[in-house]
């Protein structure tokens, strides 16, 4: 005996009217039955302000086939509401695999309960992403605000480092530079310094072309020195007048 599809169709519609009551929209009924049954996560229809993400919504529209239910009936997605870019084919993809395991029995219920967990296994997935990302936000903020008071530890090298990188931003290490170029020599320091200065006058005038015989030394300016009274008691006397000698004579 051959199966009453459009029987079983319209028994299929009656009982999915029952179950959805004023959810369920019958589009049309000839030649094949077509209608609509809304999905959404919980959160979707909870009241929340603007700023709050209100869940996942859409419509599955089913149209029966002749010889549904032993082939597939066709479905849609309409009205989709925070669906990702992918989001429309992975759910048209997971009712697919469904129907496949149905094929022979009226499946609408089932392709419903299957979308309707889908959605919330996505929500949910979508809600723990965000709670990791704000979790992420607030450690990278007290991980900032902890290095603001830590600061670097300080070393000889980068203490160093950081002097002359200073200075050479600031132009001390230019400015001290140009001081050490312009500052002049002591003839103390020229002389220790410069070894060439201790040169004897002798050793000039005999570069000059004399010799050493020629230089003449003036011997009666030392022949007088053995006779000088360095001990004169003069000095001594507290009376001693210069000059008073002279007087006398």
């Amino acid at each position: 005996m051959s199966r009453n599809y459009k029987e079983d169709q319209s028994n299929e519609v009656e009982a999915l009217d029952s179950i959805y009551c004023g959810e369920m929209e019958i589009l049309q009924t000839e030649p094949l039955h077509k209608f609509q049954i809304p999905i959404a996560t919980e959160e979707f229809y909870a009241e929340t302000n603007e700023d709050s993400e209100q869940g996942l919504a859409c419509k599955l529209v089913f149209t029966y086939t002749e010889k549904y239910p032993d082939e597939a009936p066709l479905v849609e997605i309409e009205e989709a509401e925070n669906f990702e870019d992918n989001f429309e084919s992975q759910l048209l993809e997971h009712l697919r695999q469904t129907i496949e395991e149905n094929i022979g029995m009226e499946m609408i219920f089932s392709l419903v309960s299957s979308a309707q967990e889908w959605l919330n296994v996505q929500w949910d997935e979508h809600k723990k992403h965000q709670e990791d990302e704000r979790a992420r936000k607030v450690l990278e903020a007290e991980e900032a605000e902890r290095k603001k008071f830590e600061g670097t530890r300080v070393t000889v090298e980068t203490f160093m480092k950081w002097k002359l990188d200073f200075e050479e931003s600031t132009g001390i290490a230019a400015k001290r530079e140009k001081n050490n170029d312009s500052k002049k020599l002591t003839g103390r320091e020229l002389f220790m310094c410069d070894n060439t200065l201790n040169d004897s006058d002798i050793k000039f005038l005999l570069e000059a072309g004399d010799s050493i015989e020629n230089v003449k030394i003036d011997e009666t300016l030392f022949q007088d020195i053995g006779e000088l009274d360095l001990d004169d008691d003069d000095d001594d006397d507290e009376d001693w007048v210069p000059g008073a000698d002279d007087d006398d004579d």
